[in-house]
Order: structure tokens, then sequence, then C-alpha cells
């Protein structure tokens, strides 16, 4: 039996901890294993606890989810840092992407795709919200054109396909079926692209390629 997932809950507000709590309980899976109120005190227990996924509020009392994230990046070894917030504008979006979350979900997710989003986050995977993902997409066409990364010319043109599918927000198995290949062979291509592109996930490789133009 593998170990369960750890999960630590940083909000400022005790109800919501308390809601999340009660969603993760029924799961055999995942362990709450702490809380902490705002972002001074994650750090802190990220470092006492050891969890696999944080799940982290953005706007709280003293340091703030976006700054504590990336204290908890930094420090190496981290956890997944996945972003819930009420808070749906692009400047916490961006602000949580390049701090180095790992996902950005709103709280008014259903609680089964919060479920699987620390499931996945825990393997590895990067995720962001459907309406996520379309704001990234609106955000970098309405960009002048910019300058091509030459990383890009790196990857092949089927490294290429793999990486447009994962920043319109395709999971491995969806990039699967659209390729028709196998899912084994798409995470492979997924492990060449981070090489390639020097960047440490899945979210970042998506924000090269929107920064970049390839979703043009």
């Amino acid at each position: 039996m593998t170990d369960p997932v750890r999960v630590l809950l940083v909000d400022d507000q005790e109800l919501v901890r308390t809601g999340f709590s009660m969603i993760l309980a029924t799961e055999s899976d995942i362990e709450v294993v702490g809380e902490a109120r705002d972002g001074a005190e994650a750090v802190q227990r990220v470092a006492e606890l050891a969890p696999d996924v944080v799940l982290m509020d953005v706007q709280m009392p003293g340091t703030d989810g976006i700054s504590a994230t990336e204290q908890i990046v930094a420090a190496g070894g981290a956890p997944k840092v996945l972003i819930l917030t009420t808070f749906d504008d692009d400047a916490h979006l961006f602000a949580a992407l390049q701090a180095g979350a790992s996902g950005f979900l709103l709280k008014n997710c259903p609680p089964d795709d919060l479920v699987q989003a620390i499931r996945l986050a825990a393997e590895g995977h990067s995720l962001l919200a459907p309406e996520v993902t379309q704001r990234v997409i609106a955000r970098s066409t309405s960009r002048a054109a910019p300058e091509a990364d030459g990383r890009l010319d790196e990857l092949t043109e089927r490294e290429r396909d793999v990486l447009v599918l994962l920043a319109r927000g395709h999971s491995n198995a969806e990039i699967a079926g659209e390729l028709y290949v196998s899912a084994a062979t798409v995470k492979s291509h997924v492990s060449h692209i981070l090489a390639k592109l020097e960047v440490r996930d899945r979210v970042q490789a998506v924000i090269l390629a929107f920064e970049n133009g390839l979703m043009d």
C-alpha cells in the first residue's frame, strides 16, 4: 500500500480550512498533516512537516500566498503548491505561476476536481483550471508578436504538437487520444520537452509557449 499524499492547508479563514479538511478526510489516499493561517506560517510548517502538496490561499494578512510560494519553491526539494483562491484576476494568476506554483484552481471548483488536482500534483503533474487556461491564451494572443525563444527550435514537430495540446489544458491521456499514441509515449515527449526548454514543470513550459507566440 502506498503512503497517502500529505497535504498542508493554508488559508486565513478557519471555516475554509475546516471545509477542505472535511472534503479530504473522505479520501483514503490523502492525509491533511497540518494547517497554516498565513504565508509565513506556511513556510515554517512546510519545513516542519514536509508535505507533498500545499493548498495555498492568495490574499492573507502578512505574508501572502504568492510570496510564500516563492519561498517554498526556492527552498529546494519543495512540495507542489496548488493556488486556491476566489480571486480569478490575471494579476494573481500570472504572479502565482511565475512564483512556481504547480497549479491554479478557484475555490468554487467541484470537490472532485480539488481531490484530483491534489493527486495529479503529487504525481508531478501541473494543471490549470479550464477557465484559467482560456485567459492565459487570451493574454498571449493580445500581445505584440514576441521574439522567438531559441529553445523552441530544439523541439521536434511531434514535441511541438504535444506542447500545444498541453497549453490547451489537455491531460496526458487526452493528448494520447488526440495524437493516436500511448500515454507512455506522451509522458516521454513531455519529459523531453521539459529538458529541452530547461523548465521545471508543465506549467512553466506552457507559459514559455504562450510568451513566444507558439499558440498564435
